[in-house]
């Protein structure tokens, strides 16, 4: 149904001008107005044709763009390929070829609706804009008014995401969150276009995930007594236990849920530090030459517990067990290892650990910390996974003897299969990607495309070992010069659980002030990259830690809006930050905000905080000026 009373302003690389039309979040590379400016409507009579590859998008779009509108959307026709009142979608080699399997174009004309996606989830990020253009309504899950007819804008909309890793951490084992709020979680990231659930399953605090061989790893290690309120300076203890896991069936439903929104979920079990909670479980992983572990609990308190893993054979083998029930469970190409803030002071006392570094040639232990990393990073390359690892992996020396088993593919104390091989990707195919950037997961490809090739780098890692900058950026600069994949999440911009304001109503204020605007000011690449170590920077994350958040409505304050700032630098071709229009970003988050009142988000108001998110009297740690960039 075509309406032409309604005005439609738009032009190249900006949806509409400053204050009109829907704001669309984050801003599409262009957007232009269909003469004669009109609107189709949809009706109860609008079908959705879905082509060959979509039908997961057109189940998505009735049980979300249906549900809150009350149309039925039903299966168009033989002839919805002319979409006559109706809304095609389709996988489009065009799209692909010029745009890459995430990118998309949609058309809003008179007589109907066409998504066409370089891929199923190109068609799902276009079926994404769809809903915006709709209004803050179609984000509820039921309609909230009688109207049957839903009016949209005559558009014509390109776009596809600048990088192909656009993540999010998300930890559970500080704070558990329970199943239902991942799924919810995966919905809002999703809704901004975000295409990676970094989850935090294990640390000192708690083992979040059921491994069968290992039942003590949730018996006892998902499990703590009392938790810190606040900062770990405050006097105030939660005497409540605090705990969970996710059961075996909750991560396939987790991981199914995320694929059918195009976002991989990659695992992070942390190794060799961050470990209370697996040792308390399990005491004979620990120091046991120097404490006695036995007497271990799961940490109730938070910053870095000095009892970390032995290096010894037993622990790698315990781990290697617990690696393949992760693998079974996780379709992600890359698995998250951790390997950061291992103190040594346990290892520095321990003869059995002494012994390791003299019979390896290790040197001392930050080459024991690498040491163990390089035989778990073997372990997955020989298994077609890719390793990813906090930007401390690159630290300690390797022995000449491990960099010539690297090279070799690798041993292991389970057995091997051969590694893949395959030339790098381009710059621009390394950048964009292959959709999602988990094998088996949305993108697809075969476990291990897109990883490099060839033998073990300086630091004696397998070539697909990838580093999560997390410190700033020097650790990714120096990744991406000796030819590691780097995903940038420089605590400085993007540790989304830092403060957002000055005020005293901050609740728990931690770390330095990170506004909507510094977030929204964040760029991926460094200026010290060029050519192909820049495109070595396959994409950021935003990172969630949850030491002082402990509930929904604290998670979704720390998280927005300033996920939706994230998501726009990540996605959009923006200029270099001193050019980016952040006032216009802050008009067309107007509209946004309305979309995240429908979808239920405790988010942080623009004038600060409402007096139920406040947290007096619970301390935080607040660190005044601005971050250090390095």
């Amino acid at each position: 149904m075509t309406d032409h009373g309604s005005d439609h302003r738009s032009g190249r690389g900006t949806e509409r001008e400053p204050g009109h039309g829907p704001g669309l979040v984050p801003l599409p590379r262009h957007v232009t107005g269909i003469p004669p400016h009109g609107v189709f409507v949809l009706d109860e009579h609008t079908a959705v044709g879905a082509g060959p590859g979509t039908e997961g998008v057109a189940r998505w779009l009735r049980a979300t763009v249906g549900a809150a509108t009350g149309l039925p959307l039903p299966e168009a026709g033989d002839d919805a390929g002319e979409h006559h009142d109706s809304i095609v979608l389709r996988v489009s080699p065009d799209v692909a070829r010029e745009l890459g399997p995430e990118g998309y174009r949609l058309r809003v004309e008179g007589d109907g609706i066409a998504i066409d996606g370089g891929g199923a989830a190109g068609v799902f990020l276009g079926a994404q804009t769809l809903r915006q253009l709709l209004g803050p309504e179609a984000f509820r899950r039921a309609p909230v008014t009688g109207r049957r007819e839903w009016p949209v804008p005559m558009t014509a909309v390109e776009d596809a995401p600048r990088f192909r890793w656009r993540g999010v951490l998300l930890d559970v084992a500080r704070h558990f969150t329970p199943k239902d709020g991942v799924l919810r979680f995966l919905d809002l990231l999703a809704a901004h276009k975000l295409n990676v659930l970094h989850l935090h399953l294990t640390d000192d605090q708690g083992w979040r995930l059921e491994i069968e061989r290992y039942p003590r790893l949730t018996e006892v290690g998902a499990w703590r007594a009392r938790t810190k309120l606040g900062h770990r300076a405050s006097p105030l203890w939660d005497e409540r236990p605090h705990g969970g896991f996710y059961t075996k069936d909750d991560i396939r439903e987790i991981v199914a849920y995320a694929a059918e929104r195009h976002i991989t979920v990659v695992p992070e079990i942390d190794v060799p530090g961050h470990s209370q909670a697996a040792i308390a479980a399990y005491p004979e992983l620990g120091n046991t030459d120097v404490v006695d572990t036995a007497a271990l609990s799961v940490w109730d308190t938070w910053g870095i517990s000095p009892n970390v893993l032995a290096p010894t054979d037993h622990t790698l083998a315990f781990y290697e067990n617990v690696l393949t029930e992760v693998l079974e469970l996780f379709p992600s190409v890359f698995v998250h290892l951790g390997g950061d803030e291992c103190p040594k002071e346990q290892w520095k006392a321990s003869p059995a650990a002494r012994a390791r570094i003299e019979a390896e040639g290790l040197g001392d232990e930050d080459g024991l910390q690498s040491w163990f990393i390089r035989h778990f990073d073997r372990w997955l390359a020989a298994r077609g996974r890719r390793l990813v690892g906090w930007d401390e992996i690159l630290e300690g020396a390797p022995a000449a003897s491990d960099e010539a088993e690297g090279a070799s593919g690798g041993a292991s104390r389970a057995e091997s299969e051969p590694e893949p091989g395959g030339e790098p990707p381009r710059d621009e195919e390394r950048r964009q990607g292959a959709g999602a950037p988990g094998g088996g997961a949305p993108g697809g490809g075969a476990p291990g495309a897109g990883a490099p090739g060839g033998g073990a780098t300086k630091w004696g890692l397998a070539p697909g070992a990838t580093v999560s900058s997390w410190r700033g950026y020097a650790g990714g600069i120096a990744a991406a010069e000796a030819g590691h994949d780097v995903v940038m999440c420089p605590e400085q911009w993007v540790y989304l659980d830092h403060r957002q304001a000055a005020g005293p109503d901050e609740p728990v204020p931690i770390g330095y002030v990170r506004t909507l605007e510094d977030v929204y000011l964040f760029e991926p690449v460094p200026p010290e990259l060029t050519g192909e170590a820049a495109a070595r920077v396959i994409g950021a994350q935003a990172n969630l830690w949850t030491e002082v958040t402990e509930t929904q409505q604290r998670v979704d304050y720390q998280a927005f809006p300033r996920l939706a700032a994230f998501a726009e630098a990540v996605w959009s071709a923006l200029p270099a930050p001193a050019d980016r229009d952040y006032a216009g970003f802050e008009r067309r988050m107007t509209a946004h905000y309305a979309r995240l009142d429908a979808l239920g988000v405790d988010y942080r108001p623009p004038g600060g905080p409402r007096p139920w998110q406040r947290r007096p009297g619970l301390l935080g740690r607040p660190l005044d000026g601005r971050p250090p960039i390095v």
